[in-house]
């Protein structure tokens, strides 16, 4: 582990098990809040013993309780959807990998090779609610971008380190400085 930087929401780690030159690793980990799956359980458990209460004392439909266990299905796979860590894996002669870990245990892994890589960009995107930093790829034959983080929204911070060494890795000198203007 050569760098790790950590906020709130994420922890950055830079690993280099391999020569630098061969292989050069980064993670974005998602830090684990204990709190959130405790209170998608309860939430559940709440909700079916107020369906088994209203079945069994009032005497309303069964219908309740099956509409409960739908809903607590619901809550319970949209906790295990959840992403644990995203990872780049630059790899100078072959090209990038990119995965996404979630907690189910799936990965998802993507790979872009490194002669399609135009350039690597940083870019601030503008939503009516909220303002972050994404990492991405302009790649050859692509009409749009290669999103480097699909599912997180890490920090400029994080993002930074990692955008450099992709600039290095296909050989562009990144400029931080370069803006394009509208008009």
């Amino acid at each position: 582990m050569v760098g790790s930087s950590t906020n709130s929401r994420y922890k950055y780690l830079h690993d280099c098990k391999w020569p630098r030159e061969a292989v050069d690793v980064h993670h974005i980990i998602v830090r684990k809040s204990g709190a959130k799956g405790f209170f998608v359980y309860f939430f559940a458990l709440i909700i079916l013993a107020t369906a088994f209460y209203l079945f069994l004392v009032k005497e309303k439909s069964v219908i309740i309780v099956l509409w409960s266990l739908l809903l607590d299905a619901f809550l319970v796979k949209l906790l295990r959807k959840s992403v644990e860590k995203e990872s780049v894996v630059v790899m100078p002669a072959f090209g990038v990998q990119l995965e996404t870990h979630y907690v189910s245990g799936k990965i998802i892994r993507r790979f872009v090779p490194m002669d399609k890589i135009l350039k690597p960009v940083l870019l601030e995107c503008v939503t009516p609610v909220t303002c972050y930093w994404s990492l991405s790829f302009i790649v050859h034959g692509e009409a749009e971008l290669v999103l480097v983080f699909k599912e997180l929204r890490p920090p400029m911070k994080m993002l930074v380190p990692i955008w450099k060494a992709l600039c290095a890795a296909t050989g562009i000198k990144g400029s931080s400085n370069t803006t394009m203007e509208d008009g």
